[in-house]
């Protein structure tokens, strides 16, 4: 028997009345910046919830990139994710040791490579402990499955397309990185960046679609008017991007929450814009 996901989030409640079907897979997709002294590798052997296994983006990437945690190919993707236990067969559920953050960018690399059946844990372990899930330590040791990726080109755009949008503007870029970034006030985390945004690019901080106590998207409500007082149109096409790829999955995330399933992620996002000579603007 299948099981019934209710995509792009399911509860603690949900998990736990379906966490032993067959057909159920749970990823830790913990992660931190780069300033962060903290290895979500360490954290999920210190405690994750049952059968899980850890999903680290910053292995199953492309190496042959300097940028960080980039998609890999479709065959490097199935190897990796099925060596992992998870199948194209199963419903995968994804979260974060630390609430909210890391899990939108492992949803969505699996849809990019055209699995649908996965959604994001709200409340992340926090919520499942909260809610009376059990914790269990160590390593993990899944039994391989088969993954069949299928490259989406509909929710990844390229250096490539983003510079060509500054022509045809046909897609608005929504940043959700922190005002202070985007403005360019701020350094960025990593080292040899420029400073400033994307000409055109429409700010809106991913911690505006998000509820910081509970580690939930915001209602679908709230949502809508987040976008709107940022000034995007959710009739128009929308990319989002941030710094390396990551809380630009969250809006992605919070999109497809309120029905806009289909937005596209700047894999590059400003580590590959704010690092080459391509223009850039600054102010809010």
């Amino acid at each position: 028997m299948t099981t019934d996901l209710p995509t792009p989030t399911v509860d603690a409640q949900w998990l736990r009345a379906h966490l032993n079907a067959p057909d159920v897979r749970v990823a830790d997709a913990t992660w931190y910046l780069p300033t962060v002294d903290r290895d979500g590798a360490v954290e999920f052997a210190a405690g994750h919830i049952p059968g899980a296994v850890h999903f680290d983006f910053d292995a199953i990437a492309d190496k042959s990139s300097d940028l960080p945690h980039m998609l890999p190919t479709p065959e490097q993707f199935a190897e990796q994710v099925g060596a992992l236990g998870l199948g194209s067969d199963h419903a995968i559920i994804v979260y974060d040791t630390n609430g909210l953050f890391a899990a939108p960018r492992v949803w969505w690399m699996l849809r990019a490579m055209g699995h649908e059946r996965v959604a994001v844990l709200e409340g992340g372990l926090t919520g499942w402990q909260a809610a009376g899930g059990a914790i269990e330590t160590g390593a993990a040791s899944p039994s391989p499955a088969i993954f069949t990726a299928r490259r989406r080109s509909d929710l990844i755009r390229s250096r490539r397309q983003m510079a060509a949008n500054q022509t045809s503007h046909s897609e608005q870029v929504v940043d959700a990185r922190a005002p202070g970034r985007f403005a360019g006030a701020e350094p960025e985390p990593r080292p040899g960046l420029r400073a400033g945004h994307i000409p055109g690019a429409i700010n809106l901080p991913f911690s505006q679609v998000l509820d910081s106590q509970t580690a939930r998207l915001r209602s679908a409500d709230a949502i809508r008017s987040a976008f709107a007082e940022a000034g995007v149109d959710l009739a128009r096409p929308v990319t989002t991007s941030c710094g390396s790829g990551v809380s630009a999955c969250i809006l992605a995330l919070a999109l497809a929450s309120i029905g806009r399933d289909i937005v596209a992620v700047y894999d590059g996002s400003w580590t590959e814009w704010g690092g080459s000579d391509l223009p850039l603007a600054t102010g809010a």
